[in-house]
């Protein structure tokens, strides 16, 4: 038998690839025409969203659990589903929210970023639980840092962007305001030890030309990670190695005390609505003021929520993660576009579609939430006023 020279192999393989042209090229032109109407169409759709940002001013005294937030996050779980001929021929995409703190120069303010056809819905929720308050349509505040020569903008400003994502997998919890006994009312309010109060105290620290910017863009997710939920606790109590008609081992599926905690951890945490979570930072300052002990203070803050034998937080996608070639190129690049997602809201969607994680409505609530009296910052400014309903015999 004759030997075959790689040139002839090649040259055979090539002429069987151009004289099925026919059948492939037309299936990848398909494909490709089809991911390019659905990018289209939905960066379509999205464009024509109308937004609108609410701020929430806080009064002097909030001496209520973070479990109202959670209240509230789950009224904004039920949204409609979308039928087939609104997603792949309108671009519908699923409804999302924003969810910010900032601080302009140590000045705290709280915000909801949502649609315009959902604002009163949301306004109804928080005054229904927080009559205190009062909520105000508000200019964007990034819009402050967008200038028209975007060059002298980049000198006049230094930043710091960085994402966080959960260090397990989604079924396993953070550390909650429950751990922390903050869904106990009878407890006195000096007695509270809120975790989300050393984000708040960092943020009061900002100093004339710093800003610190804290966003949550949530979206209501499906069942999958309460499946997998499922099978971890499957596999923790060796359920998924008996096969059918094998005697169940109930002394190897005894579990120890760190176990049998992990498991109902993970049952609690998957049984309350999930959202899709994307948790980012800003830290913007005058070159001369940027304090680069800001980002650890950032990472420090939320440690907090972290549990050695379930779940917490980590920094995912920094611009400090530039190595190697052209790295200040590649970080300026990389600069841009964190900002750019930050202040178009986005990372549900392409062009600034991010690695997303899913969070339960009590892990939400915990990690944004109107602090009660507990917070003592100077910065978070509070209504001195407080609203009371007319006297009944008023005369008119």
């Amino acid at each position: 038998m004759g030997t075959i020279s790689v040139q002839s192999f090649f040259y055979d393989f090539f002429g069987v690839v151009i004289s099925a042209v026919y059948l492939w090229f037309p299936a990848i032109t398909a494909y490709y025409a089809w991911k390019f109407w659905m990018y289209y169409i939905r960066l379509r759709y999205v464009s024509e969203i109308d937004w609108v940002l609410l701020e929430i001013k806080l009064p002097r005294e909030m001496p209520k659990s973070p479990q109202v937030m959670e209240i509230i996050l789950s009224a904004m779980h039920q949204t409609s589903s979308i039928v087939a001929i609104n997603k792949y021929w309108q671009g519908r995409v699923p409804t999302w929210y924003g969810l910010e703190i900032i601080s302009k120069e140590g000045s705290i303010h709280f915000y909801f970023y949502v649609q315009k056809s959902f604002r009163s819905i949301v306004e109804f929720q928080i005054y229904a639980h927080y009559p205190e308050v009062e909520i105000h349509e508000a200019a964007d505040y990034t819009k402050d840092f967008i200038g028209e020569d975007i060059e002298v903008s980049k000198k006049n400003w230094q930043i710091h962007s960085a994402e966080y994502i959960l260090i397990k997998e989604d079924a396993y919890p953070i550390k909650t305001y429950v751990d922390y006994k903050l869904d106990k009312m009878e407890t006195e309010e000096e007695m509270k030890n809120d975790p989300f109060a050393s984000l708040v105290e960092l943020m009061g620290t900002m100093k004339e030309g710093e800003h610190l910017w804290y966003q949550i863009l949530i979206r209501k997710t499906g069942t999958k990670w309460k499946d997998t939920g499922a099978k971890i606790v499957d596999k923790i109590m060796k359920r998924d190695k008996k096969k059918e008609g094998e005697e169940i081992d109930f002394g190897a599926m005894r579990l120890s005390p760190g176990e049998h905690l992990i498991t109902e951890a993970i049952e609690r945490n998957v049984s309350k609505l999930g959202f899709d979570v994307c948790i980012r930072f800003v830290y913007i300052a005058k070159p001369d003021k940027f304090r680069f002990a800001v980002s650890n203070s950032i990472r420090g803050s939320m440690q907090q929520f972290n549990s050695l034998n379930l779940n917490g937080f980590k920094r995912f996608n920094s611009v400090n993660y530039v190595d190697y070639f052209f790295k200040k190129t590649r970080e300026g690049w990389k600069k841009r576009r964190m900002f750019d997602a930050y202040i178009n809201r986005s990372a549900f969607c392409k062009p600034y579609k991010r690695r997303t994680f899913v969070l339960n409505t009590e892990e939400l609530a915990t990690i944004y939430h109107f602090p009660g009296s507990v917070v003592r910052t100077p910065a978070l400014g509070r209504i001195e006023s407080k609203k009371v309903e007319p006297p009944a015999d008023l005369p008119v």
